[in-house]
């Protein structure tokens, strides 16, 4: 099949522009946060997690956009359509995330260094820009933007974002708390995420990359069968982050402050993360329940 290129008025589209202010406006960021002088170095896992999705959804949108321009991703063995809009839905997400993270956690606030303002700004705006492309994406047809586009579609993405965002998260508790703190309901919790996250991430490989058809088992069935447990695995979660919180009053274990922010902010995500597996769960059974009528 020949590379076709883009004739020049669609250098000029919506799609094109978007991509090309997230591409130029994510670099600006990551190299803004590189080279600034951070005075305070707590949270640095959050630091991490900030730069590996700034950079990341860098390098992935840069792809599509240099795949999009010479169409060559009609040769790829991927599902195209799912992927524009799963980039778009979780560019959005994760760089909202750090938009938020990055001038909370990690910039020294008392004095705060020219620098980590302007990444601070670029971010939000990075954001924007992958928000601006998911509502295009989601004008279009059900056909053009795919199953990731549908509402369990983007109930996944949710729960992908949940899963990584909760990596720092328990990175952080688990070196803010001394050894003999470490209960088994964190490392059930660690377990718990760590699985769930597993499945959603095994959920995309297969949508992405149309292996739907390969599967040994009816894929809607899978679908049902991932969601189920995904319900289980937060449910435990759940319920443990709501037990640390109760028991953060009890002077016994005289926890420092940021330890307490971190066991908020994971039971706000886990709750979030859970709600997206519940109504996961009921579209999918809603499904299996019309294929069998």
């Amino acid at each position: 099949m020949p590379v076709i290129v883009l004739e020049a008025r669609d250098f000029t589209s919506p799609f094109f522009l978007v991509r090309t202010w997230e591409i130029f406006f994510s670099c600006v960021t990551f190299s803004l946060v590189a080279s600034s002088d951070l005075r305070d170095k707590t949270h640095p896992s959050f630091k991490t997690f900030c730069m590996f999705a700034w950079c990341f959804f860098f390098s992935i949108t840069l792809l599509i956009h240099i795949l999009s321009t010479i169409q060559f991703h009609s040769l790829l063995p991927i599902s195209w359509k799912n992927l524009i809009v799963t980039v778009a839905a979780l560019g959005a997400s994760m760089s909202l995330s750090a938009a938020l993270i990055f001038p909370c956690l990690i910039m020294d606030h008392q004095n705060p260094p020219a620098r980590a303002i302007a990444a601070a700004t670029t971010s939000c705006l990075t954001f924007l820009g992958y928000a601006f492309e998911f509502c295009m994406c989601q004008r279009q047809s059900q056909e053009q933007k795919g199953y990731m586009g549908s509402k369990p579609g983007l109930l996944k993405t949710v729960q992908v974002w949940g899963g990584c965002l909760m990596i720092p998260l328990v990175v952080e508790t688990i070196q803010d708390m001394p050894s003999e703190s470490r209960s088994w309901q964190l490392w059930v919790s660690v377990a718990a995420y760590a699985a769930a996250l597993a499945l959603s991430l095994l959920t995309l490989v297969v949508i992405l990359g149309d292996l739907a058809a390969r599967c040994c088992l009816p894929f809607d069935r899978l679908l049902a069968g991932f969601s189920l447990m995904g319900v289980f695995l937060y449910m435990v979660a759940t319920v443990i982050c709501f037990t640390k919180l109760l028991q953060i009053k009890d002077p016994r274990h005289n926890l420092p402050e940021h330890t307490i922010e971190l066991f908020v902010l994971e039971t706000i995500v886990a709750s979030i993360t859970l709600l997206a597996y519940t109504v996961d769960l009921a579209f999918s059974i809603k499904l299996l329940c019309d294929r069998g009528h």
